[in-house]
């Protein structure tokens, strides 16, 4: 998308923040708010900025959609990144330069993980622009290359433009809009700083709609022929679903292809909770070692993958080297079925496809059965870390998830919260639970960022309606902490539970394994070590609720707490052994 001509003037801008009361003329801001809020946004992520100044003042008064205050550009945009996952769109407004660089890290994850991003800004206007040619001066918060904004976003985002003019601006944010609804990816536009405050047609009344893509019928005949030949041929075929799925809205679909089929599945770990996690068919997720040794067994058994809308990334480079020539793969870029590609064919089309015949053709669906999920406290207690095994109150990773799963399932509370992660032990270990419902497992878990989770945690909850159930690890914490004051601002009642252990543990096993071996002459690397933090005099500060506990006896009183309702956020500091080293990383770290 190319960018607008020039325009060497600034308008009246929109006097909603002068005077809101007194009759304003409907601006490029009013447009892409109300095109937004059409789309079910309705809350924009903020950090301020004075030239994006007469976006932000158009949001402060806008009916329907509510500015959320964050404290710096990374809270900002990790919490509009799980909003884009649980509502399906999501925006946030940052400044020029400084902020929007400072946000690139977020956004990159979200074009990673396929989260809906309008990332909103505005540059330095025609006035400043002549009169930086004329005068030879340097603006604030610019490189000197006043397009290094759009450059840079236009590697992280499927869209990317920059307006110069209110002109043709309707039609600008429209194909924007459908661009980020269709791919389901980030996009960026910013503004001359006086555009945003330029008199603008008002839209219609209808939402705008992604694009429907169709496949190339002989493309997707021969698709689906293949495919059906290598999956008919198999004797333990299985179904491996990803995130995409969930994201494009097919979860529906991938339900009728497991009921047509008989087939049992399991997901990646950014694809968790794909589908809500019960049933007859659900072996549990597969996050390669990591994962409990029934769904091992199963894909190591399995002679047949329909792999759909999975994102493959390293941690499935044991999967993906001994199965390649075993699986039929349907992304939004290719078909694949065994050695063959094929282009111009949807992953929509090809499920249906494939869902026809299994509903027309003898012998399915299958009948088999999945293994009974682990019974409590399992898979916990086997894989806790042994050298802990004659201190039972002391808190070990699994410990920790054995005893708050089971008070979230029996408080029938699995249906009311949606989890966060960043990569952490904690995330891998997480990976072994049942029973979550759909779209209740946020995770980094392909981009992998940390610190992730707690940023990610007001916009899960706002976009979902569901209190956010965050696990963090300190050093991820300690990068995005100020999110607890985002958070408390905002009457939020998330739970943010940091797992203490002082180090960066799971940086560690992959440095070296044996530092988490007894006695002093294991240490871990000096740069894997974390400060301490007084963390009850950090939620004060920040205005939240804080417990501290150190054994299991103080984590269960800690929980039956929560279910107490209140308008504040939770910080919850989990002390655990720094050499505690779950099974699931153990196992990860020996591969």
């Amino acid at each position: 998308m190319s960018n607008q001509n020039l325009r060497f003037h600034e308008s009246p801008i929109t006097a909603k923040a002068l005077n809101k009361n007194q009759a304003q003329p409907f601006t490029v801001a009013d447009y892409l708010l109300t095109r937004l809020k059409q789309l079910n946004v309705t809350e924009v992520f903020q950090i301020p900025g004075d030239y994006v100044k007469h976006f932000t003042q158009a949001l402060e008064y806008f009916d329907g959609v509510t500015a959320i205050g964050a404290v710096n550009e990374l809270d900002a945009a990790y919490a509009a990144d799980a909003y884009g996952r649980t509502r399906g769109l999501a925006a946030v407004s940052l400044q020029y330069g400084v902020s929007t660089f400072s946000a690139l890290n977020a956004i990159a994850g979200a074009l990673v993980e396929l989260s809906p991003v309008v990332v909103i800004s505005a540059c330095p206007g025609a006035d400043a622009r002549q009169i930086g040619k004329m005068y030879d001066v340097l603006y604030h918060h610019s490189t000197g290359n006043l397009q290094a904004d759009q450059e840079v976003y236009s590697h992280v985002t499927v869209a990317a433009i920059t307006l110069s003019t209110s002109v043709g601006a309707a039609a600008a944010i429209d194909n924007l809009l459908i661009a980020a609804i269709t791919h389901k990816k980030p996009v960026y536009i910013a503004c001359y700083k006086e555009v945003w405050g330029e008199p603008c047609p008002q839209p219609p009344k209808e939402p705008l709609k992604p694009l429907v893509i169709k496949s190339d019928p002989l493309a997707l005949e021969n698709a689906v022929a293949q495919a059906w030949a290598q999956l008919t041929a198999a004797k333990n075929p299985m179904i491996f679903a990803g995130v995409e799925v969930l994201r494009h809205g097919l979860a529906d679909l991938l339900q009728q292809l497991i009921d047509a089929s008989g087939f049992l599945y399991t997901t990646t770990s950014l694809g968790k909770t794909v589908l809500d996690e019960g049933g007859s068919k659900f072996i549990g997720t597969y996050a390669d070692a990591a994962s409990i040794k029934s769904v091992t067994d199963l894909v190591t058994a399995a002679d047949c993958f329909l792999t759909l809308g999975t994102i493959i990334t390293d941690d499935y480079l044991v999967f993906i080297e001994s199965k390649y020539a075993d699986m039929v793969l349907a992304t939004t870029k290719q078909i694949r079925a065994g050695y063959f590609i094929y282009e111009n064919v949807t992953m929509k089309d090809f499920m249906e496809a494939l869902l026809h015949l299994f509903k027309t053709t003898k012998g399915y669906p299958l009948a088999t059965i999945a293994p009974t999920q682990p019974k409590y406290p399992e898979p916990w207690l086997s894989n806790s870390d042994p050298h802990w095994n004659d201190k039972p109150d002391t808190i070990t990773y699994n410990r920790f998830f054995q005893h708050s799963m089971k008070f979230l399932t029996d408080n029938n509370m699995l249906k009311d919260i949606v989890m966060t992660y960043g990569v952490s032990s904690s995330l891998y270990v997480a990976t072994n639970a049942y029973g979550l419902k759909q779209n209740s497992f946020i995770s980094s878990a392909a981009w992998q960022c940390i610190g992730y989770e707690t940023g990610a945690a007001s916009g899960a909850q706002l976009g979902s309606g569901k209190r956010a159930w965050t696990v963090a690890g300190d050093g991820g914490f300690m990068m995005v902490c100020q999110s607890l004051s985002t958070l408390a601002r905002n009457n939020l009642n998330a739970v943010i539970f940091v797992m203490s252990n002082g180090v960066y543990a799971i940086e560690q096993v992959y440095v070296d394994m044996s530092s988490f071996e007894p006695g002093p002459q294991h240490k871990f690397d000096a740069f894997d070590i974390l400060p301490k933090w007084d963390y009850l005099a950090l939620a004060k500060a920040f205005g939240a609720e804080g417990h501290t506990v150190k054994t299991v006896k103080e984590l269960d009183a800690v929980l039956e707490k929560l279910k107490t309702k209140t308008n504040k956020p939770t910080l919850v500091q989990v002390v655990i052994p720094e050499k505690d080293l779950p099974g699931q990383m153990r196992r990860l770290g020996l591969e």
